[in-house]
């Protein structure tokens, strides 16, 4: 097994809507450009990935993630940065390779693409997107992606647009190949998809019981073994904020946590969520990495090695959690939660 210095630990946001210090929600711009500083605080403090989601609701501000890393691109040197997740049924491949080869190019070889089917639905409207053929448009986009990644000609044929007969996507990228993921939340499927394309896997856990994944990271490892690819990285996506003390950190997370899944449980039918469900998912065997330094790094630890991750991201934004909270958050999981969980995890496979 090839080895990298360290294991990986990255942030996520969805460019929640925040709240101000008077308590009012503030404007998408300047949600826009918080997310900006986050990241160069995250990028000043050593952390390694900085992965933006893509949405298009009033709950979250970012719908472009790749103008946005763009923009951080110009203001940090090392993190690498990546959608998390770009929404690729309904979005066109060609088109997102290009977008992503740019933003390579542009942070000098830095980006790098998760690509997902997105947990909402209000892109297909917006963009005119039929979701009669919802699995087979991701099957046949994921397929012209990988060929676009492989930067020759793209020779490929399907049901859901015409074929591509050596047309070519650019700019390259001067690696030869861009860095991408598939994101998965729990589709056996979807899993052994990734593995069928050798391309690494992101795991979304965002509730339930972290060690549940494990079948999926079985069944992937299995599948690339079938499939003659060599061993990939495994990576995981689950929300978290980090406070001085478990109990601090609760609070702070609690009234946000309920007024966003609240909003979206009320959308989808869903009963109200209970502080008793959230105190469930935040205790050792939940999906919530909330708590002190020591606590969140210990949950990283176990469920990292459990899982055999090589990267585990923390979504730091919670619904209207004020910048300033994020900012705090974010320091203390650079400063005291990476060392730590470095420090443990020795084994996995390099990224």
């Amino acid at each position: 097994m090839v080895m990298e210095k360290s294991f990986n630990l990255g942030l996520d946001t969805f460019g929640d809507v925040t709240q101000g210090p008077d308590g009012r929600f503030l404007g998408h711009p300047q949600v826009l450009r918080n997310v900006v500083k986050e990241a160069v605080l995250a990028d000043s403090l050593g952390l390694d990935f900085f992965g933006v989601g893509e949405h298009h609701r009033e709950d979250f501000a970012v719908s472009a993630p790749e103008v946005v890393l763009a923009s951080i691109a110009r203001e940090t040197s090392n993190i690498r940065l990546g959608s998390a997740v770009t929404v690729l049924n309904s979005d066109d491949p060609i088109r997102v390779h290009q977008r992503f080869s740019t933003l390579d190019a542009l942070s000098d070889g830095r980006a790098e693409v998760i690509l997902g089917r997105g947990s909402f639905s209000e892109s297909f409207p917006l963009f005119g997107i039929p979701r009669e053929e919802y699995a087979q448009q991701f099957e046949e986009k994921l397929e012209i992606f990988v060929e676009a990644r492989k930067e020759g000609e793209i020779r490929w044929e399907g049901s859901t647009r015409p074929p591509l007969r050596g047309e070519r996507s650019y700019p390259p990228t001067e690696s030869g190949t861009l860095r991408a993921w598939v994101g998965v939340g729990g589709s056996p499927d979807s899993v052994v998809r990734a593995a069928r394309h050798g391309l690494p896997l992101c795991l979304a856990i965002i509730g339930g019981q972290p060690s549940r994944f494990s079948q999926f990271v079985d069944l992937y490892e299995h599948a690339l073994e079938q499939f003659g690819h060599p061993r990939m990285p495994v990576s995981c996506h689950s929300p978290g904020h980090v406070a001085v003390t478990d109990e601090k950190a609760i609070e702070e997370v609690w009234p946000y946590y309920r007024d966003l899944f609240g909003k979206i449980g009320r959308e989808r039918g869903w009963p109200p969520v209970t502080r008793a469900q959230f105190l469930q998912s935040v205790g050792p065997e939940g999906a919530l990495y909330v708590g002190s330094p020591e606590t969140v790094a210990k949950k990283i630890i176990r469920n990292a090695k459990a899982l055999r991750l090589s990267r585990f991201d923390m979504k730091y934004s919670n619904g209207g959690m004020p910048h300033e909270m994020l900012m705090s958050s974010i320091r203390l999981y650079a400063e005291e939660v990476a060392p730590i969980v470095r420090k443990e995890i020795t084994d996995f496979v390099a990224l």
